[in-house]
């Protein structure tokens, strides 16, 4: 399904402010992301948005966390799963699903087949956390080992799609994955009304992408920033250099962030995106275990790393700003946590 679109120059209107224009071609845009959440809201949670009095004060901002760890599969990923499952036309299904991803899409994607009653073939890099693998195979899924590196998972997927004639869907870096994603902004715009800042991670891209894509169409002056490990920063490097630089040897804690942006996520967060900021493992582990203190809000350390940036880089918001950080996923090894030798 083709949903590339050119998205509105100016002429579309929310709460009194002009949308943003945007003459280029993009992955896709808020009619087709309105499109895709009437279709899997039945099918995944409407996550709630949490504030927190201490993290407010040790800020001084009005923080918002989305809290996609009460997703289903743990994860926003079961939106754009979801969605490109339900893009598939009787045939395809029939042939089942492939795709590489070291969990949470993986997830996502056995859970999204299993309901709609489709097989799926999951590529999964040997480093992948047992707590994810586990859950991907309860679903009921094919599971494929590789080594932990990009090219291995996307060579050991091509080869399932070519002997079993199954369809492709891509972690990341595909129309209907990043156009299920963006329903995540999309709903928090209607949840949380005039927010400043939105602090989103930067794995693959296909959820900054698809939420940013969103978001600047309602209200161009909500401001997107991507945060991604100092040991994957191939975004911040990207912008730095302005082109596409693949990551080639992540090294971080948050296994949801080592993958490398697209062809299609790239351009919406080279040209949108506000900013992208990086953070220490340190900082990193710091706000996961805060998240859990103080919020009572088990988040994995992919999903820590908005507020990372936050408590890194305060100098960079002003006072008492709305700032909504996403939460992306609680899939954590609670039998490995990660900050046990670290603190």
């Amino acid at each position: 399904m083709d949903v590339t679109h050119l998205l509105s120059c100016g002429r579309r209107f929310a709460c009194g402010v002009p949308m943003v224009k945007m003459p280029q071609k993009y992955a896709t845009d808020l009619e087709q992301i309105k499109r895709a959440s009437k279709l899997i809201e039945a099918k995944i949670h409407r996550t709630p948005v949490l504030t927190c009095t201490h993290l407010n004060a040790l800020t001084g901002l009005n923080l918002f966390f989305k809290c996609e760890p009460f997703q289903k599969v743990g994860a926003f990923k079961i939106r754009g799963a979801t969605y490109a499952i339900e893009c598939l036309t009787a045939a395809e299904r029939k042939r089942g699903v492939v795709t590489h991803s070291s969990g949470n899409h993986a997830q996502a994607l056995a859970l999204a087949a299993h309901n709609a009653g489709v097989e799926a073939h999951i590529v999964m890099p040997t480093n992948s956390p047992k707590v994810k693998k586990n859950a991907v195979i309860g679903y009921g899924a094919n599971v494929y080992d590789c080594a932990p590196t990009l090219e291995a998972r996307e060579t050991t997927a091509n080869g399932l799609v070519q002997k079993l004639g199954a369809i492709m869907i891509p972690p990341y870096n595909d129309k209907r994955v990043i156009t299920g994603q963006g329903t995540l902004g999309l709903e928090l715009y209607h949840q949380i009304p005039e927010l400043d800042v939105v602090m989103i991670p930067i794995g693959g891209g296909g959820l900054c992408a698809g939420s940013t894509l969103a978001l600047r169409e309602l209200d161009e002056n909500i401001k997107v920033i991507g945060v991604e490990p100092k040991g994957a920063d191939d975004a911040h490097r990207s912008r730095a250099a302005n082109q596409l630089i693949p990551q080639t040897n992540p090294q971080t804690v948050a296994d949801g962030l080592r993958t490398s942006m697209g062809d299609l996520t790239w351009p919406v967060i080279r040209d949108i995106v506000a900013d992208v900021h990086i953070v220490s493992e340190a900082s990193i582990l710091k706000a996961m275990r805060l998240i859990w203190m103080r919020m009572k809000v088990i988040v994995e350390p992919s999903g820590a790393v908005g507020l990372a940036a936050v408590l890194d880089h305060l100098d960079q918001f002003e006072p008492n700003q709305r700032v909504a950080i996403v939460l992306t996923g609680g899939n954590v090894d609670i039998d490995q946590l990660p900050w046990y030798e670290s603190f």
